[in-house]
């Protein structure tokens, strides 16, 4: 089949509106409350993701819990007794996090740390303590998180700890600290014991800097006697271990030779693990509770596609469980595990019911050097008459790339993936050295390696794309969020003529700058940062990170650039694209520049996100050909500036 002709039969299916794909879904992030009583979930209110909730029993009896109006609710959770929904909310994406508490009964709403420029950490909760949690806030000095008791009941703040020294701590279900961490001078972190409120002078445990990202506490059972770890220490990939707390021994619960362990299943009242999961290419759960097993057996057999649990009961008699049919919406299921029972709750996105969604195809591309990287291939509907995951003929692709870098790409449903590939691109997304996942060797194949080895190995993937006949050589797009926006800068200016175009998405420019303005409370793990890109204290460390920054090979761009910048990113400052884009112009070269300035690092109100994918799609379409759907009105709802480059975009 002729690349005509493939393109042919890729305009014959429908477009999926950008606003199905990228706007609010219907209803998202169910939950159970502790006491089974009560279902909880995100649903738009005045087009802004809400907290509602209902009886188990009458989930049609739906109230409105909070009412943002600015921004979506990120994240929310049960207090402990369930008399209370407990949310955090920043302002207009600045990352300073504060506590709010919603009373079921009375639906009266405080704000629990009503401080200016503090961002609260959840320290610790308890199964047996339900009325208070420990907190850290850093409205003291910015730096450092204080530890205070919390009494959701009347608000009451209670100082446990003044802290100067620790970037973090482990807590026990008496919500008594155990453990005090910080990063030691390799870059690493020393783990010290806590006894009567006293932290010890020397660290029980060391961590060593190749281990520190895949070594840490997994939490202690209710009864205290174990504690758990995810331990890479004398293997490569992290393990499952328990200790027994009375006597210092450990025994090994579980490992895997290709990946990490990951998450854990663990009993709602004892806290012990019942089972965990592992995600090389795709996820595996693997059960230690005969009861749990049973439970994941009858529901494998129930559902098409991957699933998980989503939200348990106390007594562990209700689940939430989550149903990814990868070619259909998400969906949620109230499980009555007494009964065997199974009822669908919500349909996350119900209008993409139907829609021409496209499988993921997990894939392994092998590195020049030998590393396998695990990735994963979208490719345009229709493209693929066999389905064997390379299409009749070559077509234009988007390369993917994650942010992070220390994390990683998985499988499952994914809007971009989707909407990419509707327009007629493939996609592909490579967990490149540096990923996480993937055990300590992977990880650290990456250190110090920005712009270098991490780079060979996507453009080792462009070309696996290429020589398969999956890909247009020609028509090959770079693109990616933070880590994924530098990426992207890295391809046009290292290697200038191996992409067609390149959108960057809040991705620093210069890495010098970049970690001269990481967020106060990153400061007490910067020796991180140093170690794994480049120091800036020693000479050596300050030209790595200078010959790794696009800003000084800004001149060698000659492809089309599009950049979305949040003016409050406390992560990525929009200095960041302000500087490529002022070099660019200095430089006469073209660039398209979208700011909105009340995002941060990313773009979390869906008016200024499907607003920026309009531009995105005209911009593929003029550089690789794709389909557009017509922009109408987004950029007006939107909050959108374009302080440069809109004549360069058919449609702006």
């Amino acid at each position: 089949m002729t690349a005509t002709n493939a393109a042919e039969r890729v305009a014959a299916i429908p477009l999926i509106p950008r606003d199905v794909l990228f706007g609010n879904p219907e209803r998202a992030g169910g939950q159970i409350s502790p006491d089974g009583q009560w279902l909880s979930w995100m649903a738009p209110w005045e087009g802004v993701m809400n907290v509602f909730m209902a009886p188990f029993t009458d989930p049609a009896s739906a109230r409105r819990m909070t009412s943002a109006k600015d921004r979506p609710i990120p994240q929310y959770f049960w207090s402990p007794d369930s008399t209370a929904i407990l949310y955090v909310q920043d302002k207009a994406g600045d990352e300073n996090y504060l506590l709010y508490k919603v009373d079921v009964a009375t639906a009266e709403e405080t704000c629990l740390t009503p401080f200016e420029n503090t961002r609260v950490q959840i320290v610790g909760a308890s199964e047996t303590i339900r009325d208070r949690i420990l907190v850290g806030l850093n409205n003291r000095d910015p730096q450092w998180h204080d530890v205070w008791s919390l009494n959701l009941t009347t608000g009451a703040l209670e100082l446990v700890l003044e802290n100067n020294a620790w970037a973090g701590f482990e807590t026990d279900d008496t919500l008594t600290l155990r453990w005090a961490m910080r990063q030691n001078e390799s870059g690493g972190t020393d783990l010290h014991e806590i006894t009567d409120g006293v932290i010890a002078e020397a660290p029980r445990e060391v961590i060593p800097m190749d281990d520190a990202l895949t070594t840490h506490m997994a939490g202690y059972t209710t009864d205290g006697s174990v504690l758990y770890w995810l331990d890479s220490r004398g293997r490569d990939t992290a393990a499952l271990l328990e200790e027994d707390t009375a006597t210092g021994a450990r025994t090994l619960l579980a490992e895997d030779p290709r990946a990490d362990i990951g998450g854990t299943l663990r009993h709602a009242k004892t806290g012990v693990v019942q089972a965990f999961s592992v995600t090389y290419l795709r996820t595996e759960w693997h059960c230690i509770d005969e009861g749990i097993g049973s439970a994941f057996d009858w529901l494998r057999a129930q559902l098409d596609g991957d699933f998980g649990v989503l939200s348990r009961s106390d007594d562990d008699l209700k689940w939430l469980v989550w149903n990814d049919p990868l070619t259909a919406p998400v969906r949620c299921y109230l499980y009555d595990r007494a009964k065997d029972s199974l009822r669908l709750f919500y349909v996350t996105k119900p209008a993409l019911e139907g829609a021409p969604l496209q499988p993921m195809h997990p894939v392994e591309i092998t590195a020049r050097d030998g590393l396998v990287l695990p990735s994963y291939l979208t490719l345009p509907p229709a493209s693929d008459a066999d389905g064997d995951g390379v299409p009749d003929a070559p077509v234009p692709l988007v390369l993917l790339v994650h942010g992070g870098p220390w994390a990683r790409d998985a499988y499952g449903f994914n809007r971009t993936h989707q909407w990419l590939a509707n327009r007629g691109y493939g996609v592909l997304s490579v967990n490149f050295r540096g990923s996480t996942g993937f055990g300590k060797g992977f990880i650290n194949a990456g250190n110090r390696q920005w712009s270098k080895t991490m780079h060979d190995d996507l453009v080792d993937a462009v070309e696996w794309a290429v020589s398969r006949g999956i890909a247009d050589a020609g028509k090959v797009a770079i693109m990616g969020g933070s880590y994924g926006g530098y990426a992207t800068l890295v391809g046009l200016t290292y290697t200038p003529e191996l992409f067609a175009c390149g959108v960057d998405i809040v991705g620093p420019s210069n890495l010098e700058t970049l970690l001269e303005t990481i967020p106060p409370y990153w400061a007490p793990l910067v020796k991180q940062f140093h170690e794994r890109m480049g120091d800036p204290t020693t000479p050596e460390g300050l030209q790595l990170l200078k010959d790794c920054s696009p800003i000084h090979r800004a001149d060698r761009i000659v492809r089309p650039l599009l950049i979305g910048q949040g003016a409050n990113d406390p992560r990525v400052k929009q200095s960041e694209s302000d500087q490529i884009v002022a070099a660019m112009q200095r430089h006469g070269i073209p660039v398209t520049y979208v700011l909105f300035p009340d995002e941060g690092h990313g773009f979390a109100r869906p008016e200024n996100s499907i607003a920026f994918n309009a531009v995105v799609e005209g911009f593929l379409a003029t550089n690789l050909g794709g389909r557009c759907e017509p922009m109408a009105e987004e950029l007006a709802a939107s909050t959108a500036q374009i302080p440069a480059g809109r004549e360069f975009i058919a449609g702006l």
